[in-house]
């Protein structure tokens, strides 16, 4: 399947509107300085773009990033403008095709983007094989990865590897495609479904049980939605099988517990934030207006307070009791047609 995949990004394709479903292509609406970034991009490298989400989160300023499966580098240079001269971002890809196009761009970004030299580096590899790359453990700020997951053989080795090469406090953040239920085989063997990030999509409850097997607590939902298949012969290939692009985000942190447990805790969002001035939005349960007193679990807490977000937030309370299971708390159903409208979570809601 890897040669499929090489041969499909590097030679099949050669732009985004070449796909025959909406899988590897983003609706999603990204703040100003993000779509600034985005913009700054040079039209040769976006115009290889195939993610599934968008996999550029907050507050990235001096960062250390790693781009695992970074295409041509749209994601990676737009990034590289974020994080500022002080930090730098990683990219990591398979395809030749691609690393040349990214590596005969670095120059032309560092000069558009005003930096004396490129912060940017691109690693031949694979993603299944993280560990023999020249990539030092704990060493990363974030981790994205943009509709690349989907396509790995061996995708518990690559949450296993992330968790290993992110910092105490760090995060996986990264949007990919799922299923309702798992792919039968002869779905798995097609090369147009697997190169267009269907058949290789994980079980939705697969994902979970991975990504706690790998170290990764308590998984979070920052947005999702339901696919389309544009090419009537693949939606009936696949059918009754419902799809869904979920953007999610997963934090390194010790200590979290299994559920959500409340110890009377609230936190107050200080503002600041570019893009989130005044609504930090953490995943889909968790929109903080800024200045409000939020009542949080205790692994809520812990992914404010424990990772770069900290400086941006006051705690209420020293959580010395524990009062059971915080109310409210449920997880979205990502395969539902439409997401529930944006707005702040009811005070006591979820944690």
């Amino acid at each position: 399947m890897q040669d499929v995949v090489k041969t499909y990004y590097g030679e099949t394709l050669t732009s985004s509107s070449d796909l025959k479903t909406d899988a590897c292509t983003t609706d999603a609406r990204p703040p100003a300085h993000v779509s600034a970034a985005l913009a700054a991009v040079h039209d040769d490298v976006a115009a290889r773009y195939y993610g599934c989400g968008l996999a550029i989160p907050a507050a990235l300023d001096g960062l250390k990033v790693l781009d695992l499966g970074s295409g041509a580098g749209r994601d990676v240079f737009a990034l590289a403008k974020l994080v500022g001269p002080d930090g730098h971002v990683t990219g990591v890809d398979m395809t030749d095709e691609q690393l040349d196009i990214a590596r005969s761009h670095e120059d032309w970004h560092a000069e558009k983007f005003g930096f004396a030299a490129p912060n940017t580096r691109f690693v031949k590899g694979e993603l299944e094989k993280l560990g023999e790359l020249d990539l030092a453990p704990g060493s990363f700020d974030l981790i994205i990865s943009n509709c690349v997951i989907n396509l790995c053989t061996d995708k518990p080795e690559v949450f296993r590897q992330a968790h290993r090469l992110l910092k105490p406090g760090g995060e996986l953040y990264f949007s990919d495609v799922y299923a309702d239920r798992r792919i039968p085989q002869d779905l798995v063997n097609d090369p147009i479904l697997y190169g267009e990030c269907l058949s290789g999509a994980l079980y939705w409850g697969d994902y979970q049980s991975i990504a706690r097997a790998a170290g990764f607590a308590d998984p979070r939902v920052v947005s999702h939605r339901r696919l389309g298949i544009i090419d009537p012969v693949l939606k009936a290939r696949v059918e009754p099988i419902r799809f869904a692009s979920v953007t999610a985000r997963l934090m390194k942190l010790d200590g979290l517990e299994p559920a959500c447990e409340d110890y009377g805790q609230a936190v107050i969002y200080k503002g600041g934030i570019e893009g989130m001035e005044t609504v930090f939005r953490l995943d889909a349960e968790h929109e903080i207006e800024a200045g409000r007193v939020f009542p949080v679990c205790g692994n809520t807490l812990a992914m404010l307070m424990e990772t770069r977000f900290a400086p941006y937030f006051d705690v209420v309370d020293q959580g010395e009791t524990h009062f059971g299971l915080f109310p409210g708390c449920a997880a979205p159903d990502v395969f539902a047609d439409t997401q529930a409208s944006s707005g702040p979570a009811p005070v006591g809601g979820c944690c």
